[in-house]
């Protein structure tokens, strides 16, 4: 019976989803959570077409999480996830975010051609400014206006600012903090809470025009 218990464990360690998506578990997932239910349950809700970028999931611990501060990324076909989830809400939201970043590349010119998508974002980052500003943040204009990823950026909101404090100062502007360091992780993070969250109702407020944007993904054959 140990014997068996054994090869069994081993065996879901590496699995392949529905989709052909391979899955290694390198590391296990804290709190005993179930990496092919959550799969299961991701593919179920993440339409095929999005999914056609993912190779393999790999579970286990990187360098890159802990200089970068990230619990997750997309590279190369893979998805690289922590296996330090607080629960599965966590995980899930882990996954589908990096699946966001994988698409990017096969719809960029969908998602970003026009510019509107990058104007809602500078016109949120501008009003962002004005708020932290107004509470002593003082920080020149230039530096809320690159829509790439600076690390030097997400220090100050991280560090600075603090997202617990950012979170409560940006209500109604972004969906989250981290939606606010970069202009992919603002679609990303859109993407997300559009999957985990069928009604809607928050990101059609807060960002109509990523919600236009991922709905005509989403719908558009």
């Amino acid at each position: 019976m140990l014997d068996y218990l054994i090869e069994k464990n081993k065996q879901m360690q590496n699995f392949y989803t529905s989709n052909g998506i391979s899955v290694y578990v390198k590391e296990p997932i804290s709190n005993g959570i179930d990496i092919e239910q959550i799969m299961q349950y991701i593919e179920k809700r993440i339409p095929k077409k999005f999914l056609s970028e993912v190779e393999m999931v790999i579970i286990g611990r990187l360098d890159d999480f802990e200089e970068r501060k990230i619990n997750a990324l997309y590279q190369d076909g893979c998805l690289y996830i922590t296996p330090d989830q607080d629960n599965e809400e966590d995980l899930i939201d882990d996954i589908i975010h990096e699946i966001a970043h994988s698409i990017e590349e096969p719809y960029g010119y969908e998602i970003y051609s026009d510019g509107d998508l990058e104007a809602e974002f500078l016109n949120k980052r501008r009003e962002l400014r004005n708020i932290l500003w107004d509470h002593d943040y003082k920080t020149q204009i230039n530096f809320f206006l690159n829509t790439e990823y600076d690390v030097e950026f997400d220090n100050f909101l991280l560090n600075t600012v603090g997202y617990d404090k950012l979170a409560l100062l940006m209500q109604g502007m972004f969906i989250s903090p981290y939606a606010a360091t970069s202009l992919r992780e603002y679609f990303a993070s859109g993407f997300t809470e559009f999957f985990m969250y069928p009604d809607h109702k928050l990101l059609k407020t807060v960002s109509p025009v990523l919600y236009q944007k991922i709905k005509n993904l989403y719908t558009d054959d």
